[in-house]
């Protein structure tokens, strides 16, 4: 823990689900956490959830709605003016919003990509140059099992994360010679909100902090090792 204290990991969608369990996780590591998520509130009692588990984090909040450009670009000066240096960038905040391409909103796409694409790749450029000069750093995509199979109930859902995994790997290539770590974590059927009242037993999900330990060791894994693909499914296969 001792040897992360100076270290600084963001997380965006930090409230909820996998951002929550990955946001524990860091902290547990001894990260400086900055937690970003969409209400203020939500954000408050995480902080206060973190600080009665770790009373010693050092934990940072900022409220930023992602489906709004000039919010993250807020977001980004915010952390530019604090000094912070950012070591671990993790990119979790998504939108989903099941339907058929055929059937969708003109307006679906455009909003899915917004916030699965537009803002990981904002945040992953701003933070990776900087990386890039501190020749040190690990950035972290969360996308889905359908950036590898498209699902056809999500249609807009699962383009934008076909898009986020291809960022992902030009990411990966484009700063494999400065140090800098890019890992695509890709999760099958996890035990989120957005599962709230199936009746599928809870035990047969992927569990949120299964996605937060698979973080955790790929970020420690030596210097010269890096996890490109992480694929985590229930053992049932997808639900």
């Amino acid at each position: 823990m001792s040897l992360n204290k100076n270290k600084v990991a963001l997380v965006t969608g930090a409230t909820k689900g996998m951002g929550k369990a990955i946001s524990f996780a860091l902290v547990k590591e001894g990260y400086t956490l900055i937690a970003c998520a969409r209400k203020q509130d939500t954000l408050e009692q995480l902080q206060n959830d973190i600080k009665n588990v770790f009373p010693d984090a050092n934990v940072l909040i900022q409220a930023c709605d992602f489906s709004k450009p000039a919010q993250v670009e807020d977001l980004l000066q915010w952390v530019d003016k604090g000094s912070l240096q950012v070591n671990v960038l993790v990119n979790n905040v998504g939108l989903f919003i099941p339907g058929y391409l055929l059937k969708e909103p003109a307006d679906m796409l455009a909003k899915h990509i917004q916030v699965n694409v537009f803002t990981p790749h904002l945040l992953s450029v701003h933070f990776g140059r900087k990386m890039r000069e501190n020749q040190s750093g690990h950035i972290f995509m969360i996308t889905s099992v359908a950036s590898r199979s498209a699902v056809v109930t999500a249609g807009s859902y699962s383009v934008t994360k076909y898009a986020l995994a291809g960022l992902t790997a030009v990411l990966r290539k484009e700063l494999k010679d400065d140090h800098v770590k890019v890992t695509e974590i890709i999760p099958g059927s996890t035990l989120t909100s957005s599962w709230e009242g199936t009746t599928i037993p809870e035990e047969e999900f992927v569990q949120a902090e299964d996605i937060a330990q698979a973080l955790i060791s790929a970020l420690n894994m030596s210097a010269g090792a890096n996890v490109d693909e992480i694929i985590i499914k229930p053992v049932k296969g997808n639900l």
